[in-house]
């Protein structure tokens, strides 16, 4: 390495980025984790008819559903992939200057940005373009359930087969990993975003109540649960009244959210069984001997373990932290260059 490079590598603050559909996560070499904010950026119509972003962030999240016409509250990450590539671009940026300190802002960091898996060629140029743009010197991606299975502390370098379930925002992967590298993986487009959808279409359905998706959102975290066995917990929620048009508060049960996720969770238990079916027989033997590791903001949901126990008949547990594995283990492999290049998607 040139006298250039490391000099570059030293005054460089190198970032690593979990780009999530819900949050975004950003992780300082040398620091941990510095930034945990909401994927959502609020905007305004100029009079040219650009958007002038107003805020970023939680500041902009508690504006979802609350702005007038003139400004919209954008999640700009859909599925874990960019839907509105110059609004990431802005929310980007925002994130790598809050999380560069004032005496490295000169030098442009190296960024580890985590994907799902199996994501297009399209769907990365343009995670890499948003981030050239955003101010990186060089960009990386790795996938999310291999980033998760280390952050989780999994063997990921020996042969033996490790399962990790990552619940995000946007999507599920469900992956089986050994020797730095995913034997098999099923992505499937049912996550956190859509049970708080499937929370939303309940409460309509069955209660005659239109809510907006915080507080489906606050519903799926307060008393949401995965098993129906579990204790009944009662919350009052708010909302408008879909015969009169007037705002109501009415309560809910946990066993009620727990009947409106049950589509939800069957479709990602299925996805789980899918992933058994299709792994190596030597492999699924070390799941049967190591469980399954959930990780994740989905991971969060009450008894999501019991349920895939039951179902599956294995032994599941979640991970520490399970919302921070995935960054965790993207900043981790910042330090590891060469475990880095092993990993990264070309």
């Amino acid at each position: 390495m040139s006298l250039f490079n490391r000099l570059y590598d030293y005054f460089s603050q190198d970032l690593a980025i979990d780009l999530g559909t819900a949050n975004t996560l950003v992780y300082a070499k040398g620091h941990g984790i510095i930034l945990n904010e909401p994927s959502v950026v609020a905007v305004k119509k100029t009079v040219s008819g650009e958007d002038e972003v107003l805020a970023v962030g939680r500041e902009a999240k508690f504006m979802l559903g609350r702005t007038p016409g003139s400004i919209k509250a954008i999640r700009p990450i859909k599925d874990g992939v960019i839907a509105n590539f110059e609004i990431t671009q802005k929310m980007l940026k925002y994130f790598i200057a809050r999380s560069s300190t004032p005496s490295r802002r000169l030098i442009r960091p190296r960024i580890i940005i985590c994907v799902p898996f199996g994501i297009t060629q399209v769907e990365k140029k343009a995670v890499k373009e948003s981030a050239y743009s955003a101010g990186a010197r060089e960009v990386y991606l790795i996938e999310e359930p291999m980033a998760a299975a280390i952050g989780a502390g999994l063997p990921i370098t020996e042969a033996r087969g490790s399962m990790i379930v990552d619940i995000g925002g946007g999507t599920t992967g469900i992956a089986v990993i050994s020797l730095n590298g995913i034997v098999h993986c099923e992505s499937i487009k049912v996550a956190g975003d859509k049970f708080d959808e499937a929370i939303t279409n309940f409460v309509r359905r069955q209660k005659n109540l239109l809510i907006g998706e915080r507080t489906a959102e606050n519903i799926k975290i307060n008393i949401g649960t995965a098993d129906s066995a579990s204790k009944e917990k009662v919350m009052e929620i708010k909302g408008r009244d879909l015969m009169i048009g007037a705002p109501k508060t009415i309560k809910i049960t946990s066993g009620q959210i727990n009947e409106a996720l049950t589509d939800s969770l069957n479709e990602v238990v299925n996805a789980v069984k899918l992933a058994l079916e299709k792994t190596p027989p030597e492999l699924a033997a070390d799941i049967v001997d190591n469980g399954v590791i959930l990780t994740g903001g989905g991971a969060l949901l009450n008894n999501l373990d019991v349920l895939l126990r039951e179902k599956t008949g294995l032994p599941v547990s979640v991970a520490e932290s399970p919302l921070s594995c995935v960054v965790r283990g993207a900043g981790q492999v910042l330090d590891q260059l060469a475990l880095l290049r092993e990993l990264t998607i070309t």
